[in-house]
């Protein structure tokens, strides 16, 4: 089993940056690979970005490539997300998520991923 808790969220204005983190209780969370998704009112949850269990590939969302980035640490069971360079657009719950190693097709699908955090609230204002 796997607990995910993410952290790091917050207000902040257009133009800064914020650091999320997802700590895993599991002592197997150097097995999963994991992906950061997001979820503004009224919409679908959508995909911002993936690490692989070694963290030697990353995949990111159009929308936030060349700012964002994920990382992991897994001697910390844990996964970071350093947003930069934040629009009023990014405003939304950052989930965390956790599955098997995945082919790079389905890095960005929800249901590739067993496990999700509770969320944390993103919020940036123009």
């Amino acid at each position: 089993q796997v607990q995910l808790v993410e952290s790091g969220g917050g207000l902040v204005q257009a133009g800064g940056s914020l650091r999320l983190s997802c700590a895993s209780s599991g002592r197997t969370f150097s097995n999963y690979d994991v992906g950061w998704f997001r979820q503004a009112p009224g919409k679908e949850r959508d995909f911002v970005a993936a690490i692989n269990w070694s963290g030697a590939n990353t995949d990111y969302a159009d929308s936030v490539k060349g700012r964002f980035a994920i990382s992991r640490d897994n001697a910390k069971n844990t996964v970071y997300l350093q947003m930069n360079s934040l629009k009023p657009e990014d405003t939304a719950v950052y989930y965390c998520a956790a599955g098997p190693p995945l082919p790079r097709s389905r890095v960005a699908m929800r249901n590739s991923y067993n496990y999700w955090g509770q969320g944390t609230q993103v919020t940036v204002s123009s």
